[in-house]
C-alpha cells in the first residue's frame, strides 16, 4: 500500500502459508460478492479479501490519474509486505483477473494464479457475434436501467438491472440480487475511464510471458459468460502448458454464483495440488 492509499482488507484465520489473496472485479465494486463460496476454504486456507484502492471501504476520492492498474499493484505488493509475505496463491475475478496477471507478471509476487470469469487473451469486437440470448439480456437490462443517476447509485442501478447478464440461472437470480444489495459501490474508476487515461490492465504478450514463466495457473470460467467468451479460455490454456482450463456448464459471469459447488470444487482442487 502506498502512503496515500489505505485498504480496507477482510481477512480468515488459517495458516498463512497457505494463504489466498482474492482480487475482486468491477471497479467500483468491492469484495463482499466474493466472499461465498470462498468463505468456506477458511479452515484450510488464510484468505485475504483487500478493496482496490477507489473501492469498497478503501481510500477514494483521488484525482483521475491515481486510479491506475500499475498503482494497483504497488498497493497490493504492500499489502503483501504487511502481511509479511513473500509469496501467496493468488484469485483474481474479472477485471481483478488481469490485475492478477499483471501482478504475477511484474512481481513474482504469486505462487499459484486462478483466473476467474477473466480471460489471458484480448476480447475480439465480435466475440459474442450472433448470440441472441446475449443481446436479448442486455436488451432487458438497458430498458430496466432508470434514467438521469451518476455516480455509485448509477453503478449499482447498472449491476441490477444487468442481474441476468451476470447470471444464468434464474433459480440464484435472488441470491445474486441479495449480494448486489451488500456491495458498496463507488464511481472513482469512471472519471479516468470517461476521460480515456485509463490505462489497460492487460499485461503486453501476456500468454507468451505465462507460457515460459512456469506458473501454475487455473482458468476457471463459465460457458455462458456475457463479458468474457468462454472459448477463450480454452484457446489461452492451449498456449499455457501450466494453465489448466475449467469451464463450467449453465453458468455465466458470476459463475461462482450459478455453480458455487462445482466452482469451490475446482478451486479448492487447484489449491491442493
Amino acid at each position: 500500500m502506498s502512503a496515500e492509499v489505505e485498504l480496507f482488507v477482510a481477512q480468515s484465520l488459517g495458516p498463512r502459508d497457505r494463504t489466498l489473496v482474492v482480487i475482486h472485479g468491477g471497479p467500483c465494486w468491492d469484495h463482499t460478492y466474493l466472499r461465498e463460496p470462498l468463505i468456506r476454504l477458511a479452515p484450510r486456507h488464510h484468505l485475504v479479501f483487500p478493496d482496490l484502492r477507489g473501492c469498497g471501504r478503501s481510500t477514494g476520492g483521488l484525482s483521475p490519474d491515481r486510479y491506475t492498474p500499475d498503482l494497483v499493484i504497488d498497493d497490493l505488493i504492500g499489502l503483501l509486505d504487511h502481511l509479511e509475505l513473500e509469496q501467496a496463491d493468488v484469485l483474481g475475478f474479472s477485471y481483478g483477473g488481469m490485475i492478477a496477471q499483471r501482478l504475477a507478471l511484474k512481481t513474482g509476487r504469486v505462487r499459484r494464479l486462478i483466473v476467474a470469469s477473466s480471460s489471458v487473451l484480448p476480447v475480439p469486437p465480435d466475440a459474442f457475434s450472433g448470440w441472441e440470448e446475449r443481446d436479448a439480456r442486455n436488451a432487458e437490462a438497458a430498458a430496466l436501467l432508470p434514467a438521469n443517476l451518476q455516480g455509485p447509485d448509477r453503478n449499482r442501478a447498472e449491476a441490477v438491472a444487468g442481474a441476468r447478464t451476470g447470471v444464468w440461472r434464474d433459480a440464484v437470480l435472488d441470491d445474486y440480487l441479495e449480494r448486489l444489495d451488500q456491495v458498496h459501490f463507488t464511481d472513482d474508476w469512471d472519471a479516468p475511464y470517461l476521460a480515456g487515461i485509463l490505462p489497460s490492465p492487460r499485461y503486453p504478450d501476456a500468454p507468451e510471458r505465462f507460457a515460459t514463466l512456469g506458473l501454475p495457473m487455473l482458468l476457471l470460467h463459465g460457458r455462458q459468460d456475457m463479458t468474457f467468451p468462454a472459448h477463450l479460455t480454452d484457446q489461452a490454456a492451449a498456449l499455457i502448458p501450466t494453465a489448466t482450463p475449467v469451464i463450467l456448464e449453465e453458468a455465466g459471469h458470476m459463475a461462482h454464483i450459478d455453480q458455487p459447488e462445482l466452482w469451490l470444487q475446482a478451486v479448492e482442487s487447484f489449491l491442493e495440488l
